[in-house]
């Protein structure tokens, strides 16, 4: 168990922005361990040993996706931020869709990267707990699953997103933009036809009356 209050793990083969950035985060008062390999990678990772982990995808040995998928299917729910040179958007959603809390291209500031590391801790502290239970509509939003009445919805990536946004905000109105740039994070908000489309399948699939509409601003989930 770790005595600094944030403790970071650090997948990067990267030598010397591997050491650039433990001195950074050194700096800001998070300790750090560094691996630079996909092998020299916990194969489960454990929530008392570490707070939050920065993953390359391109190690020397495998891909940072691989480790990314294997710690999700094991239901780890520590948050994930990837750092790569990797910049087409197909990779970015790649990394979002399979778990990754954020995604960071390099080059890149390291302030602006300790400060996404202390808001996805934020966000994930905010989390009583791993499942969240809306009556009988329970989410786990580190393995991207929701479940009604206990079985598996078989949801698009967007409408899990969706869902999870409105679900943040359970029995509160969510505005349509919101919305709208929640299911496209890494570009232009979508347009709101296609938010409509969206929630449509969402309501077929976990109940129509569960999502109301308040028209001319949102919409907002009944817990």
């Amino acid at each position: 168990m770790h005595n600094c209050r944030v403790h970071i793990l650090l997948i990067e083969d990267d030598l010397d922005l591997g050491r650039a950035l433990q001195a950074a985060l050194k700096v800001d008062g998070l300790s750090s361990e560094w691996r630079r390999r996909a092998a020299d990678a916990p194969r489960v990772l454990d929530a008392g040993a570490f707070d939050c982990v920065l993953l390359d995808l391109s190690l020397p040995d495998g891909s940072g996706f691989d480790l990314l998928a294997r710690w999700r299917s094991d239901g780890a729910t520590l948050p994930v931020i990837v750092i790569t040179a990797r910049a087409a958007v197909e990779d970015r959603l790649a990394g979002l869709d399979g778990g990754a809390d954020d995604f960071v291209i390099k080059p890149f500031a390291t302030a602006e990267l300790i400060a996404r590391i202390r808001a996805v801790l934020r966000r994930s502290a905010r989390q009583a707990s791993e499942v969240w239970t809306l009556g009988d509509l329970a989410l786990e939003p580190r393995r991207h699953l929701a479940l009604l009445h206990g079985q598996p919805l078989d949801l698009s990536p967007r409408e899990f997103r969706l869902l999870l946004e409105l679900a943040r905000e359970a029995d509160t109105v969510v505005a349509k933009g919101v919305l709208a740039q929640k299911l496209e994070p890494l570009g232009e908000p979508l347009d709101f036809a296609a938010v409509e489309v969206h929630l449509s399948n969402l309501r077929r699939k976990i109940g129509a009356a569960r999502v109301h509409t308040v028209r001319g601003v949102g919409y907002m989930l009944v817990s």
